[in-house]
């Protein structure tokens, strides 16, 4: 199978290589073989040629089986630009319209939460549309009366697959619920489409329990009740909000794995933290989002067994406390990473 690579910045590098150590140890225990190809797209690259993602990668990027990223922002470059260039490029250039983010707790000493233990819970973020696709604009700008709109779209098509994909995962993964969060009491017509399309999706399949949450009764209820939600459709905002709250209730961005994914074609797989410039090099960054996201690209690419195996390592690895500062540990990113790969070869 063929991965492209891209590092990008900050500690993105350093997070890739654990997950990188992480798959070269399953292409031992799996009987697969990966063809890893690294593309230098990020800061460093931009600096020197004044490229972000040319026409000519992109349609390399579109023949390889799976996209592995690290990270991407540096504060030498203006905000925006490289998260638009290659980032948000990518995704809606690859028509990567699902964002899958679990938020999972791996352990009680995690969570910030009293009294629980039970959280699993998976975000279905649709991908390409809402007040991420771009479209908007100035009107007098640099003056006194300065207008800026920023428009949300919301196609039909883009609603209905971000909704039957929520479906179809809790069918396949065994879960029971999917919850709708929307903001249709105020959004009446964006969010509106949302629900008509929900409760005509949610027809087709009678086994699944759906139910409803309006996004700011959603946060409260992920901190008082994070026990109740199963499988969670949300519009892309929402699902970029709500997500890094999921991660802070169960251990922190160094923890949150997500998948950009088009079921019928490629995936782009990255971790939720960012660049975090500011530890970059220092050798603390935490690699289980990294690695985690790598079980999410193994699950993507059909070798489920390979995944569960990398989730079971990661939770073990947590459990003994091998584990960088953000978890309370004192590992290196570099010992983190050996330590998965050790008791990967236990569990797997």
């Amino acid at each position: 199978m063929r991965i492209a690579v891209v590092p990008g910045d900050g500690i993105g590098k350093e997070v890739v290589a654990e997950g990188l150590k992480v798959l070269r140890k399953v292409e031992e225990f799996f009987n697969v073989s990966f063809d890893f190809t690294e593309y230098p797209l990020g800061a460093e690259h931009y600096l020197k040629t004044g490229e972000t993602l040319t026409d000519e990668v992109l349609e390399e990027l579109k023949t390889f089986d799976a996209i592995y990223f690290g990270a991407i922002g540096d504060p030498r470059v203006r905000p925006g630009l490289l998260e638009h260039g290659i980032l948000l490029r990518l995704r809606f250039s690859l028509d990567l319209y699902v964002n899958i983010r679990p938020v999972r707790l791996y352990h009680p000493c995690l969570t910030p939460l009293k009294g629980k233990e039970n959280i699993d819970m998976v975000f279905i973020r649709e991908n390409v549309e809402g007040l991420y696709a771009g479209s908007g604009g100035f009107l007098r700008r640099g003056t006194p009366n300065e207008v800026a709109v920023q428009e949300m779209i919301n196609t039909r098509y883009g609603v209905e697959r971000a909704v039957r994909f929520a479906f179809e995962y809790a069918v396949r993964t065994g879960r029971k619920k999917v919850t709708l969060v929307d903001k249709a009491n105020v959004l009446t017509y964006a969010h509106d489409l949302w629900q008509r399309v929900f409760a005509e999706v949610a027809e087709e399949y009678p086994e699944v329990e759906t139910d409803h949450y309006y996004v700011d009764a959603m946060a409260m209820k992920m901190v008082r009740s994070p026990e109740i939600f199963d499988v969670v459709v949300t519009p892309n905002m929402f699902g970029d909000i709500l997500t890094d709250l999921g991660a802070e209730i169960v251990g922190g961005l160094g923890l949150a794995a997500s998948a950009n994914v088009n079921p019928e074609g490629i995936g782009m797989f990255e971790p939720v933290h960012g660049s975090a410039p500011d530890i970059a090099g220092k050798g603390v960054a935490n690699p289980l989002a990294a690695i985690l996201t790598a079980s999410l690209m193994l699950e993507h690419l059909g070798l489920d067994e390979a995944a569960k195996a990398v989730e079971r390592a990661v939770e073990k690895v947590i459990a003994e406390n091998r584990v960088t500062p953000d978890l309370g540990g004192k590992l290196s990113t570099s010992e983190v990473g050996d330590a998965v790969v050790e008791v990967l070869e236990v569990v797997a």
